[in-house]
């Protein structure tokens, strides 16, 4: 198969199609004339990325009194939010989020969702001047993705999530918990994340082998794939125990049906994304217990909303009770990111000039409900990290419920489980 190869100095063009038309206009003044202040929200809630998006409902109904009584310099501020389906479609999120800027004349871009959605939506403002918080997507593919130098940054597009050398440290920590051979198959699709996730110097591959664990890498496969045989062969082959990659839930489930048909057994799989959401891995049966991947964040998480004061497990609790459905990862930061955007509607000096919005986005010094933001504090211009621990999913009174396994990284989020094999 071939091998993509990400770099900084590679742009990946992710949406290009739409890139070329705004340029034609120029960003609107940053508060409309009859004082509304718009926000745009560009999230998959369709599409193999739906799950991302969905608790987007439900947190912004929730919201409906928070937003009536937001001010700034002391007067009422009047907020509209704009949602758009990204359709879980790198064209689509660039197509609805040139609409929210040149149609709807929103004044500040919220997304979220991997670097299918974060990315061209985040390009689009950078084009169009308008500021832009994202989340939901590893650091790395984010900036370098977009073409991002350290040394400049970006003018209009801020980020705040983990990045891969966190992946890192709890993927490797959970390995070395299981005491298994440090043979590591490795499953990366031909996309932003994937290619970030493989890439020699930026993903995977460096760290792991300096931590004393092979990568049997066969290459890049293509999203929404129908046969892993050659994967799962080259797997067999070279003796592998543990099971890594960064994969949608209809590839994971595609390749974990065929890894038992065709006779391989890992003792430890440990994957990005696929099995963040429980519908998904419930989805797998039996064959769900026992899986392994990161967690951004539970009801377990010691934090707290700026805005309304509930607690992450107050949180989880009235999502589980008011929707019928169980929490996902995915739930603290659909809301973490309106925390941080009303932040900055309330601490701007002048809501009318888009470079006071920016200087508020840049302050931003805020404790939330996935953890302290504040790009001051990152590891490069428009970046500021979250926590992460390592978590497994086990059944329990016969529900699948994703427990932490790992905490070494950020010890003051308690461990709820003990990590147990495969099988």
């Amino acid at each position: 198969m071939h091998r993509t190869t990400f770099s900084r100095r590679k742009f990946i063009k992710t949406g290009s199609v739409m890139l070329a038309a705004p340029a034609l206009m120029r960003a609107r003044p940053a508060l409309a004339q009859d004082g509304v202040f718009k926000i745009g929200l560009v999230a998959p809630t369709t599409g193999p990325l739906a799950g991302f998006g969905e608790a987007q409902d439900w947190i912004i109904a929730g919201l409906k009194d928070t937003l009536a009584g937001i001010t700034n310099n002391g007067a009422p501020v009047t907020i509209e939010i704009i949602a758009k389906d990204s359709q879980s479609n790198p064209n689509r999120a660039a197509e609805v989020a040139s609409e929210l800027i040149l149609s709807d004349g929103i004044n500040l871009m919220l997304t979220h969702a991997t670097p299918d959605t974060t990315n061209p939506v985040a390009d689009q403002c950078e084009l169009n001047e308008i500021p832009c918080i994202s989340t939901n997507c590893p650091w790395q593919p984010y900036f370098f993705g977009r073409g991002g130098n350290p040394e400049v940054g970006f003018n209009y597009t801020y980020h705040f999530f983990w990045g891969l050398e966190d992946i890192i440290a709890n993927f490797t920590a959970i390995w070395d918990q299981s005491g298994v051979a440090k043979k590591v198959g490795a499953l990366f699709p031909n996309d932003a994340d994937g290619n970030a996730w493989g890439d020699p110097q930026l993903g995977l591959p460096g760290p792991l082998a300096a931590a004393g664990y092979e990568l049997i890498d066969p290459g890049r496969y293509q999203p929404m794939n129908n046969d892993f045989s050659s994967q799962i062969a080259a797997f067999k082959a070279a003796g592998c125990e543990i099971v890594t990659g960064v994969m949608i839930p209809p590839d994971f489930a595609t390749f974990w049906s065929q890894a038992a048909q065709q006779g391989f057994n890992p003792k430890v799989v440990t994957i990005g994304k696929a099995l963040l959401f429980p519908s998904s891995v419930d989805a797998l049966a039996d064959r769900g217990d026992g899986l392994t991947t990161e967690i951004w964040w539970t009801p377990d998480y010691p934090f707290s909303s700026s805005l309304t004061g509930m607690t992450a497990r107050q949180l989880g609790d009235a999502y589980v009770a008011e929707s019928g459905k169980p929490w996902t990862a995915t739930l603290g930061f659909s809301h973490a990111i309106f925390e941080v955007g009303l932040d900055v509607v309330k601490r701007a000096t002048d809501l009318s000039d888009t470079a006071s919005i920016m200087e508020a986005i840049k302050s931003t010094n805020l404790n939330t409900m996935v953890g302290p933001i504040n790009w001051a504090n990152g590891p490069m211009k428009n970046i500021t990290k979250t926590p992460m621990v390592g978590g497994q999913w086990k059944r329990r009174d016969g529900k699948l419920e994703l427990v932490i396994v790992n905490n070494k990284q950020n010890p003051d989020i308690p461990v709820t489980g003990d990590l147990t094999l495969l099988g």
